[in-house]
């Protein structure tokens, strides 16, 4: 049994980034709140309770004067002014990735434009992306639904949640250029998302199968097993070794193994761990 790694694949540069700052907070403060699951992976997350981590779903529930942090998904303006009020030590954590898209709406909303965010309505990326938007807003998913405000708008301007798949913003794209007299698209898709969801698109073509890791709670790992299924390769999606069905692993020369950009690098290490150990036993055994 071979196997092949996506290239690239695993914790993007935001989610790093987002969680190298929590943990120097978590060090230097001992004990921080999160707004929301600061990664999309329980597991992490489980480790992260460990060293003190508080996960909390509104700003009121954080104390007077506690360390908050915001996760690279970013927040509504309105949750930065509760914080602010509660006297918090702000950590920001916002994937420089995401505050673009987050700016590119308000300016949009500024300069008169209906602003259309592509993505998952209840994802918090969008509800962020969506609080900085000051007039006329709509979230579609790319199903595009009939949008009365939509249709009535003469100036259109689309902004997208960084996980999106690109062929996604290209059929809303396509289909709002029928629709509206002056449309202006701002691409925010993560580079990042798009070069893991290609290296996943091709290393289809070259395998028996692919086992996805990451978070079920995760989008883009989501859209990884989604863009294995499209092709027809069979797909395992896991959100660690231990889980691993290895009765769908038996008669597949060639294995590929892709990660969501929320997947820890210690949880892939455990998966390689599992199947150099196996593919070592089996070699014994023969």
């Amino acid at each position: 049994m071979n196997y092949v790694m996506a290239d690239p694949t695993g914790l993007c540069f935001g989610v790093r980034r987002a969680i190298d700052q929590l943990e120097d907070a978590l060090r230097l403060h001992g004990e921080v709140y999160a707004l929301g699951s600061p990664i999309h992976n329980p597991q992490e997350v489980r480790r992260l309770e460990k060293c003190g981590l508080r996960v909390v779903r509104t700003p009121q529930e954080v104390p007077e004067g506690g360390t908050v942090f915001i996760r690279a998904h970013g927040v509504p303006p309105e949750d930065l002014d509760l914080l602010q009020v509660r006297h918090t030590n702000l950590v920001d954590g916002t994937c420089p990735f995401v505050r673009k898209a987050q700016e590119e709406a308000k300016r949009l909303s500024r300069e008169g434009y209906f602003v259309v965010i592509v993505g998952d309505t209840d994802h918090p990326e969008v509800k962020g992306i969506r609080g900085h938007v000051e007039g006329k807003v709509a979230v579609i998913n790319p199903a595009l639904p009939e949008e009365p405000g939509i249709l009535s708008s003469s100036r259109v301007g689309v902004v997208c949640q960084t996980t999106l798949r690109e062929e996604s913003l290209i059929k809303i794209v396509s289909t709002l250029l029928t629709r509206t007299e002056e449309l202006h698209v701002c691409n925010t898709i993560c580079r990042a998302t798009m070069l893991r969801q290609d290296s996943v698109r091709k290393l289809s073509k070259k395998v028996d199968g692919i086992i996805v890791m990451g978070g079920r709670n995760s989008a883009n790992t989501h859209k990884l097993v989604q863009i294995v299924q499209s092709s027809g390769t069979p797909v395992q999606w896991i959100e660690q070794a231990e889980e691993l069905d290895w009765r769908w692993v038996e008669g597949k020369n060639t294995l590929g193994i892709a990660a969501g950009a929320s997947t820890p690098d210690w949880l892939i290490h455990e998966l390689h761990h599992k199947l150099e150990s196996s593919r070592l036993s089996k070699g014994m055994d023969g």
